[in-house]
């Protein structure tokens, strides 16, 4: 049919090379004459040709001219182009190919010949095409199946996060809300270009997700200390403790079976360091300042914030200013100080969060 032949544009000043041209590949395919390159560049604003013959020497633009103007356009860069020209010295032809024409015609030529050419050459790239379609087909297949397994991933977390919360049922809610209180950080830490070296290598698709295993360790506390209604002994306060580095100790094991990844690096990272202090004073390890890593004391301003305005057995929950202000007050002591200047900006949405519950 008409519109399944190939386009080919013939691109010559001369009406006599046009007519020839057109004589000789119009049984095969749908012909264009083009006694121009303005001309050209007209008519490509309409159609998109298979295939350009161009001539070399024309008045006004010439054909280096013009195959650098296609080259220049990404929605004509990919039109293969053959010159067709009279000029036979050896430089002409290399800068012809130089300039991105796949085939470089002598005139006069072969009409079997030229046909015979031009049929190969519409052959490979019809070839190149079905190769980037298969290419595009095959990214977008590998983009699916990493989604499913991102929301297979996600899915399993907050299973695992919601078993942590069922045994703690004093704070429902809570992997919930310390997400989302990282991620307001984050936003704004990012939007400040706070801390910009380190967050910027980050992939936010797993840091985000990570911090729902913070207290995965709590699963092996006893129910005897997790849920007792009141205020823990000095003795079931050091069992409590152990919930981060039983958290970390449970994602080593993920890792050694598991090539190292980012979501687990970050998991382990906030598990362990979220209950530690600037000034050094925290748990497991009393490190502190820079010392402690930046997921650890971002996770530890969202889960202090939460556990004030939750409700304890053995408290009330604060106000949402009371508890910005007991925020405010641990900085250099219990918070980094720039991360607290980070907090103060975006308490509002803090506060926002709190009110869902």
């Amino acid at each position: 049919m008409e519109n399944e032949r190939k386009k080919i544009f013939i691109v010559d000043d001369n009406m006599t090379n046009l007519t020839t041209g057109k004589e000789m590949l119009k049984e095969q395919y749908k012909v264009y004459p083009v006694p121009s390159a303005d001309i050209l560049f007209d008519l490509l604003e309409n159609i998109t040709p298979d295939l350009i013959l161009l001539d070399i020497e024309m008045p006004d633009i010439n054909g280096y001219e013009a195959i650098r103007h296609l080259k220049s356009k990404p929605q004509w860069a990919e039109i293969p182009v053959i010159f067709l020209t009279s000029k036979t010295d050896e430089g002409s032809e290399l800068e012809g190919l130089s300039l991105g024409a796949i085939d470089y015609v002598t005139k006069p030529f072969s009409a079997p010949l030229l046909l015979k050419r031009i049929e190969n050459h519409l052959l490979a790239e019809t070839r190149k095409m079905q190769l980037r379609e298969f290419n595009a087909g095959l990214e977008e297949m590998v983009r699916q199946k990493t989604a499913q397994i991102f929301n297979l991933q996600n899915a399993v977390l907050n299973t695992v996060a919601d078993l942590v919360e069922f045994r703690d049922d004093v704070t429902g809610g809570h992997v919930s809300r310390t997400q989302k209180y990282l991620k307001i950080l984050l936003d704004k830490l990012i939007e400040e270009k706070i801390y910009a070296d380190e967050a910027s290598s980050w992939d936010m698709d797993y840091l985000l997700p990570s911090a729902q295993l913070h207290d995965v360790g709590k699963i092996a506390i006893s129910d005897l200390v997790l849920n007792k209604p009141g205020k823990l002994t000095a003795e079931e306060f050091e069992i409590m403790k152990t919930h981060t580095t039983i958290g970390v100790d449970a994602i080593k094991r993920i890792e050694k079976n598991t090539n190292e990844h980012a979501f687990l690096r970050h998991a382990r990272r906030i598990a362990g360091t979220h209950h530690e202090k600037w000034d050094g004073t925290g748990y497991p390890s009393g490190i502190g300042g820079k010392d402690i890593p930046l997921e650890g004391r971002l996770m530890a301003i969202a889960d202090v914030y939460d556990a004030l305005i939750s409700v304890r057995p053995y408290k009330k929950p604060f106000s949402t200013e009371e508890a910005r202000k007991i925020i405010e007050e641990g900085r250099g002591s219990h918070f980094d100080p720039v991360l607290i200047d980070i907090f103060s900006k975006v308490a509002g949405q803090f506060a926002a969060v709190a009110r869902d519950i």
